[in-house]
């Protein structure tokens, strides 16, 4: 079996891990990146790809979507390779001081580096228990959007009383023939403003509010949705019709497989130094969400500080004994 030879491993093909390849890049290392998702992004792709985004600099406001694509331009230049669909399943050091890396597809990478830009960790969708759900699954029943338009004209069921439920109900009302919103209680936990939309949007019909109801089932055939019924906590009963059911229960978070490879955690984070983001085994660095420090603010811009930090101090071990003379990007410029 193929072993890819590299200079650093990046874990996480979300914003802050693409940016670390610009950065790994720009101080001549090569990159190969691994994500649990098939397609690069992170959360922002999963999750939200439509929601603007108001504290990149220079961006006052930018699609989720958009920060991602422009983020993989950036890192294009360096020719990364990713490895998606995939989890790193084995993290184990070299007699060379290096590190092993194996996934759950059996990909094999040996690195001088690893960098963990994990995010949250492994994250995934948490399921309602309706019999027969899993038949409709990527085919009328979603848990993420990634094309609104694939609702045109459809009848949409939202179950959900969070942020994502309420703002794709808002994002979709336009599209859709019908929305009904389900949720078990008559209050939203979403961003007051985007409430009193909703509510508004309710008024005029466009928004059908199903309260207080939660899911009772799920019914239609080869993988097409016809109908989804709901019921109230005193067992009242209703049938919605619907070709589409998108369900917003959040997200369940953990760091799998990484809990595992002996680093100090503390609170399912990677405790790492605030000064080059290393952690507590030499050549593994992490960044991003995953990594915790004291007075640690998780944003996005944090985390592109510290993939600066960390490929600055990857490089020494990369290239060691060589002396670097740093340049500002505008100075020394990017591959064409």
């Amino acid at each position: 079996m193929t072993i890819h030879k590299t200079d650093v491993a990046i874990i996480g093909a979300g914003p802050v891990g693409l940016f670390a390849i610009f950065e790994c890049g720009m101080m001549s290392m090569k990159c190969h990146v691994i994500d649990a998702l098939s397609e690069i992004g992170g959360q922002c792709i999963a999750l939200y790809p439509e929601k603007p985004i108001y504290d990149i600099p220079a961006c006052p406001k930018i699609l989720a979507k958009d920060l991602i694509a422009r983020l993989e331009e950036q890192a294009a230049p360096f020719h990364p390779t990713y490895h998606l669909g995939q989890n790193v399943v084995k993290l184990l050091p070299t007699d060379d001081e290096r590190w092993d890396l194996e996934t759950s597809l059996g990909t094999k990478i040996n690195a001088k580096a690893v960098i963990i830009a994990a995010g949250v960790g492994a994250f995934g969708p948490n399921r309602p228990p309706l019999d027969g759900l899993e038949a409709f699954e990527g085919k009328s029943i979603f848990y993420y959007v990634k094309d609104p338009n694939r609702f045109k004209d459809r009848t949409v069921v939202i179950a959900g009383g969070g942020d994502s439920a309420v703002d794709w109900a808002l994002s979709l009302a336009p599209l859709a023939k019908k929305i009904y919103m389900v949720h078990r209680r008559d209050k939203f936990r979403a961003a007051p403003e985007s409430v009193n939309k909703l509510h508004a949007l309710a008024d005029t019909g466009a928004i059908e509010l199903v309260v207080p109801y939660q899911l009772e089932s799920v019914r239609g055939e080869h993988g097409q949705l016809k109908e989804v019924g709901v019921q109230t906590l005193d067992g009242e009963h209703r049938t919605l019709p619907a070709d589409d059911l998108l369900l917003f229960f959040g997200l369940s978070m953990n760091l799998g497989p990484i809990a595992e490879w002996g680093l100090d955690l503390h609170k399912n984070h990677i405790e790492v130094s605030p000064i080059n983001n290393a952690t507590s085994a030499s050549g593994i660095f992490a960044i991003g969400d995953v990594a915790s420090y004291e007075n640690k603010q998780k944003l996005i811009l944090t985390g592109f500080a510290e993939a600066a930090r960390a490929a600055y101090v990857i490089r020494s071990l990369v290239y060691p004994g060589e002396v670097f003379h740093f340049e500002y990007s505008t100075t020394q410029g990017v591959p064409k």
